[in-house]
């Protein structure tokens, strides 16, 4: 993919699983470092999975637990504009995927990906209307199932949406947890619907993202269509190998 001449400042995304505000096991509460840190990377556009929506009991036991759902305090002030996406939702509360966006949010709507069995997923999809871009950005928050045949009917209804929601010449960007640690969506994505995975057209392969201290598997992806990307980033292990068990990802996006 060739760079062009962008007619607007470009767009900077960041993906990151956010294990509903926990370090890994469920050892500490960090949302608040979590949301320093987030607003440090100042993306446009910031891509969540594992957003704690509601939790009856941590918000009467854990120590800091905000009184608004989780995705509104990590917008706070810097992301006026944010989606939520429930998908997994219990006795005591809910979780699912989040996007938060510097740009209106003039659409959205969450797709239940779901297949039999315990685990519930989403494809959270947003329209962003962009100032200087004569069309709105399409953007997909993903978190796909640990099992490898959930994951390939995902990524086929992943690839229906596209098809029958976002028009063909409009800017696209999908991101998040893809748990394809065999790298069999790069194919799929980019033969089925044209997109093109940011690590792989930079540096000749995906980021290793899990586990974040000593990364060994590409699980979390960033895929643009009708757009370029500069220098996609790992973000750096420290303060993230703390706050997350998935090492984030950031990227210059020219539409």
């Amino acid at each position: 993919m060739t760079d062009t001449v962008a007619t607007a400042p470009p767009l900077t995304v960041m993906t990151v699983n956010i294990h509903k505000g926990f370090t890994s096991f469920n050892r500490k509460f960090i949302l608040p470092e979590l949301r320093d840190a987030v607003r440090k990377v100042g993306a446009d556009v910031v891509f969540l999975q594992e957003v704690q929506g509601t939790h009856e009991e941590h918000g009467k036991k854990v120590n800091g637990w905000p009184e608004a759902p989780h995705y509104e305090f990590l917008a706070d002030s810097i992301w006026p504009q944010f989606a939520y996406g429930r998908n997994m939702v219990y006795p005591k509360g809910h979780h699912g995927n989040a996007v938060m966006s510097k740009f209106p949010i003039v659409h959205y709507q969450n797709h239940d990906v779901s297949v039999a069995g315990p685990e519930k997923r989403g494809l959270l999809h947003c329209v962003l209307r962009v100032p200087g871009q004569p069309q709105d950005v399409h953007v997909i928050c993903v978190h796909l199932g640990l099992a490898e045949n959930h994951r390939q009917q995902q990524l086929d209804l992943l690839c229906q949406m596209v098809r029958g929601e976002v028009p063909d010449n409009a800017p696209l960007i999908v991101a998040g947890d893809f748990n394809d640690w065999r790298r069999r969506a790069n194919a799929v994505l980019e033969r089925e619907i044209g997109l093109r995975e940011v690590f792989v057209t930079a540096y000749g392969e995906s980021a290793k993202t899990f586990p974040a201290r000593f990364p060994l598997l590409s699980l979390d992806r960033i895929y643009v269509r009708n757009a370029s990307v500069h220098l996609p980033v790992v973000l750096p292990r420290r303060p993230w190998s703390h706050l997350s068990d998935h090492a984030p990802l950031a990227a210059e996006i020219h539409l």
